[in-house]
């Protein structure tokens, strides 16, 4: 079996779905190769730019042109990362080189994300022309020659996509399509956590019957056995198998470890949360397993960098981690619970190798607070942005705008609250209120297509407060983001790796 991750997602680190299920495969005995198509798609693009110095260029793009191979070296260096200003200039140089539309028409590539002016990715219609004419997609010099010789190396049978993010659907369906002409025999599945979403919404009707001959919802170990012929037994599935990925390309300064310990949420009960709207269980890795795991991968790969992927780490995980440190720097997400607010707890998490955790807090006003059913008090919060800040441990907070419960007073409240914290938050995320389409809430306010498409995850609905997104914009960057203390926390966040690369700058200064 052939395994892609496709383009456009952040390149800094190995994808780990697929890693995951190669690792399920191999220990079956079943035959695996996995390609980060989007890692090296995106390698392609920015090596046939590094020769662009053409006068119809201004200054700048012929100088991110001239630095594409610099750049790439300087961000897999450890020691470029001791300064943050140079850290940015490469990496808005490596942007420039990328974003630039040198072939692909009417389609913009950049370092997180892709974009068609004609083409949406929440239109099936469109997905299925993006497979038709493959040729227009800007990776086609590049999977028109990866993709035929890797089946004339392995001949694959069966050839999955791992599709998680919008940005990577309109590039995959074109790698389809191509392999649907070139290659008419071979079986395409289709998986991922965008496909599960698509799959889980109740208006869902396959739409790409017969260029896709299965989509799978949910973990896609035991459907992808079963079609290659192989019996699935119930022991230990085992680590993911990061081995077989070029480890060392990725844009980082090392290798990045990820690692999930669960899926779904414990908490599960956000009124925002799509987990809950998409009715996605809570599994988790059981604690010792996940331990065993993250030691022998450690081991294997030598990371700079242990990223835990869980949406919330478990206090039992986090308990595990500081009893038995993974031997590398860590992070992830965690909810904001009482055992942050103990500093001897927090103390062991940074001895363990903690230098950064995600904290949703949402918003600066209970109220708002109570109406998601968040479970967290505005004081606990106070209280742990300071425990973990004591602790030596960067925050990372993330903010929720225009929710149904929100006003711009509530909105006010919430810009009081970091202005008051600034000093504890390292780095901050702000975010605008995506209604989901599937969840109970939508069934009550909904008023039409937020993103016109079948396959939109998103719905539009009427504020009941009348604060709608028009509004929330504006005061997101006419008010919140130019109070000086939150200016201050914005700029520390790198561009385009956002969170996947702030724990390299979670101790360093301005």
């Amino acid at each position: 079996m052939l395994l892609i991750y496709p383009p456009v997602a952040k390149a800094c680190e190995p994808p780990a779905g697929v890693a995951r299920i190669a690792g399920v495969l191999h220990r079956h005995g079943a035959p695996c190769r996995v390609v980060d198509a989007n890692l090296e798609g995106m390698l392609h693009l920015l090596d046939g730019r590094s020769s662009l110095y053409a006068a119809q260029y201004n200054t700048w793009t012929r100088r991110a042109f001239r630095n594409v191979h610099k750049n790439l070296a300087s961000l897999r260096e450890p020691s470029f990362y001791r300064g943050f200003d140079r850290y940015k200039k490469a990496v808005h140089e490596l942007n420039r080189a990328l974003e630039m539309p040198v072939c692909g028409a009417g389609a913009t590539v950049s370092l997180g994300n892709y974009h068609h002016r004609e083409l949406s990715p929440v239109q099936s219609g469109d997905l299925l022309r993006a497979a038709e004419h493959p040729e227009s997609n800007p990776f086609f010099p590049y999977f028109s020659m990866r993709l035929p010789a890797l089946l004339e190396e392995d001949r694959p049978s069966l050839v999955g996509f791992s599709l998680n993010y919008l940005n990577q659907a309109l590039c995959a369906f074109a790698m389809i399509g191509f392999l649907r002409r070139e290659c008419p025999g071979v079986a395409v599945v289709l998986g991922g956590g965008l496909v599960t979403s698509w799959m889980r919404n109740p208006r869902w009707r396959d739409p790409f019957a017969g260029l896709v001959d299965r989509c799978i919802a949910g973990p896609g170990e035991r459907p992808l056995l079963s079609l290659m012929g192989y019996g699935v037994d119930g022991e230990d599935p085992g680590p993911p198998e990061y081995s077989t990925l070029p480890l060392h390309d990725y844009l980082a300064p090392g290798t990045v470890l990820p690692y999930s310990a669960s899926s779904g949420c414990y908490w599960n009960k956000c009124s925002f949360c799509p987990e809950r709207a998409e009715g996605n269980p809570y599994a988790p890795v059981p604690v010792p397993r996940a331990l065993r795991d993250i030691t022998s991968l450690v081991r294997e790969t030598r990371p700079v960098l242990l990223h835990l992927l869980d949406n919330a780490l478990s206090v039992s995980l986090m308990r595990g981690l500081a009893e038995n440190p993974p031997g590398v720097p860590w992070y992830g997400f965690a909810r904001i619970g009482s055992e942050l607010t103990d500093r001897d707890f927090c103390r062991a998490l940074r001895r363990s190798g903690c230098v950064m955790l995600k904290l949703g807090v949402e918003s600066g006003d209970q109220e708002v607070l109570d109406a998601l059913q968040k479970g967290i008090e505005l004081e606990r919060v106070s209280k742990v942005l300071k425990t973990v800040k004591e602790a030596g441990i960067a925050a990372y907070v993330y903010l929720l705008f225009g929710t149904p419960a929100e006003t711009v007073s509530s909105a006010r409240k919430t810009l009081a609250f970091v202005a008051r914290h600034a000093g504890e938050i390292r780095f901050l995320n702000c975010a605008l209120f995506n209604m989901p389409v599937s969840g109970h809430e939508a069934r009550e306010m909904a008023t039409g297509a937020f993103y016109e498409g079948d396959l939109a995850l998103y719905t539009n609905f009427a504020h009941p407060k009348g604060w709608d997104r028009r509004q929330v914009r504006q005061f997101l960057e006419g008010e919140f983001k130019r109070h000086r203390a939150v200016s201050a926390i914005l700029k520390n966040d790198p561009p385009f790796f956002t969170s996947n690369h702030a724990a390299f700058f979670s101790g360093q200064e301005e």
